[in-house]
């Protein structure tokens, strides 16, 4: 077998998995580069768990891609074995035969990409075809076994992902997106299943799919790579590694749960986090950036947090992940955020609106609203193609939140302005405040904050929440454009009996110069309407 076959590159060609275009933002491809960056931090801390020992020498390490794409993954590990195992194994094709057979599993998540991974593993893809670089396979699937698997339908959803039956229960003819290592009460039988035996394996390694769509219009759709994370935390590996949205940090629909388990995890040794997705994954635009972690099963302690952001490396730098209930991303933040929150004031959160502050009927694409006043109707706030609009609505339409029609308020936008949500800085993070007349009401495109009883106090509000400070303590829990009420939670409230300046806001909490330049790196400025 010539030597250069299969596993190393071969002069100037180009690696043909850093030319394969995402199919979507569910399923995103792992750039090789990117997959040998978690390789390598894989390889020390085995070293540094196992008296220095090299992962790539070790002919007993099995290695496991439960949701294997493009392959890369299982490549790369191929590739570090067949140099690693050089000595213990002199002869090549026996070596890659060892390896192949014995050491690196996968499992594909749809035909096409289960083909995509046994050619990028066996360069072939068939694995025990003519052209496969591996001996010993009897069958066609070798270690990378893709089969279809059906949801569960219980009331038009699945019982195991939350799928919508509509869209992925169209019949044999289309993908699932069942997949395998998810839809099972028994996540070991699953594996004896399919490998046979009692397989239990030293590395979890890859990239799963993010999410799935939960009703028919493909509008809806339900996170999913928390289910990956807990199915492959039950089978118990020496190590686990994962590339997921970072979204759970701070928010997410469904993610509640997730987050408080993954922060409470004192086995997540390492945390490498990326607010910027392109900066991971070019080209790829995913709100909230992504992470990727190592879960190490027999240790337990701090985790070594590091943010990617452009050139700029902020640590690593040992953290205790459940310091709070969200996740504070940038650790240069948290000695701000100690010191605010050691004040004990009032979180301004308490001032803030429910999702749907007047009632459901005002809903985000509300369209029955008029483009004049008429007797007894409400000044509706909404957001009519990105664009505020001067509309009016009848009062029957409000169910909620009666007394606060007939006050002054302060309205802020659900999502906020362009990039916002901490991938690309320095951001805005929230849109401009509007005071809001007494006998205005608004779609859930806002949230209310208030009431206040003057205009002094509603300019007061409006002025703080223009502030580089208010809107910092926002972004420490705002992952993406949008922004309910929770992302308030770490804003302090105020005195709103005069227009509120940074200045005084830095002095306020001991926010000292590099701190502030810091912020000011973070934080674009907002001025007030018409300045």
């Amino acid at each position: 077998m010539n030597e250069q076959a299969g596993f190393t590159l071969r002069g100037r060609n180009p690696d043909v998995l850093t030319c394969i275009a995402n199919l979507s933002n569910d399923e995103v491809f792992t750039p090789p580069d990117f997959a040998n960056q978690m390789l390598d931090v894989l390889a020390a801390n085995w070293a540094s768990r196992n008296n220095g020992a090299n992962i790539w020498q070790d002919s007993s390490v099995t290695f496991l891609d439960p949701f294997t794409k493009s392959g890369v993954f299982l490549r790369e590990i191929t590739k570090r074995l067949v140099i690693g195992l050089v000595e213990e194994i002199p002869d090549l094709q026996e070596r890659v035969d060892h390896i192949l057979t014995r050491q690196v599993f996968g499992i594909g998540i749809t035909t096409l990409t289960t083909f995509l991974a046994r050619r990028s593993l066996y360069c072939s893809k068939f694995a025990n075809g003519e052209h496969s670089v591996a001996n010993g396979f009897s069958t066609e699937a070798g270690n990378i076994w893709f089969e279809r698997v059906e949801h569960s339908w219980r009331d038009g959803r699945c019982v195991f992902c939350g799928a919508g039956q509509g869209r992925l229960g169209r019949g044999q003819d289309f993908e699932t997106y069942a997949y395998a290592l998810i839809h099972t009460d028994d996540v070991r039988t699953r594996l004896s299943e399919i490998f046979g035996g009692d397989m239990q394996f030293d590395v979890i390694i890859g990239n799963p799919p993010y999410q799935i769509e939960a009703d028919d219009s493909g509008q809806n759709v339900l996170p999913i790579y928390n289910k990956f994370v807990a199915q492959a935390k039950e089978l118990e590996p020496r190590f686990l590694m994962m590339i997921i949205p970072a979204r759970w940090m701070a928010g997410g629909k469904g993610l509640d749960e997730f987050r408080s388990t993954m922060l409470g995890d004192k086995r997540i040794r390492t945390l490498m986090d990326y607010p910027n997705a392109s900066e991971a994954f070019p080209g790829v635009d995913i709100k909230g950036g992504v992470c990727y972690f190592l879960w190490d099963r027999d240790t337990k302690g701090s985790c070594a947090v590091t943010t990617f952001r452009g050139d700029e490396q902020i640590g690593p730098i040992e953290r205790q992940l459940d310091e709070y209930d969200a996740f504070v991303r940038d650790s240069r933040a948290l000695e701000i955020l100690r010191r605010v929150l050691d004040f004990g004031e009032p979180s301004l959160a308490d001032m803030v609106s429910p999702r749907d502050p007047f009632g459901p009927a005002l809903s985000s694409n509300f369209k029955g609203f008029h483009t004049s006043p008429r007797e007894g109707s409400l000044r509706l706030y909404m957001n009519q193609s990105a664009k505020r609009g001067e509309t009016w609505v009848e009062p029957g339409l409000v169910t909620k939140n009666q007394q606060l029609v007939g006050v002054l308020k302060v309205l802020m936008p659900k999502a906020g302005p362009g990039n916002s949500g901490g991938h690309v800085i320095p951001d805005m993070v929230l849109s401009r405040p509007v005071i809001a007349e007494p006998g205005s009401v608004c779609t859930l495109s806002h949230v209310v904050i208030g009431p206040v009883s003057s205009k002094i106090e509603a300019e007061s509000l409006a002025s703080y929440l223009r502030t580089r400070f208010a809107r910092f303590m926002v972004s420490l829990r705002k992952t993406s454009q949008d922004a309910p009420r929770t992302v308030y939670t770490w804003v302090p409230q105020q005195k709103w009996d005069h227009a509120w300046t940074d200045a005084e806001l830095f002095e306020r909490y001991g926010i000292n110069s590099a701190e502030q330049e810091y912020i000011a790196s973070m934080i674009r400025p907002m001025e007030a309407a018409g300045e």
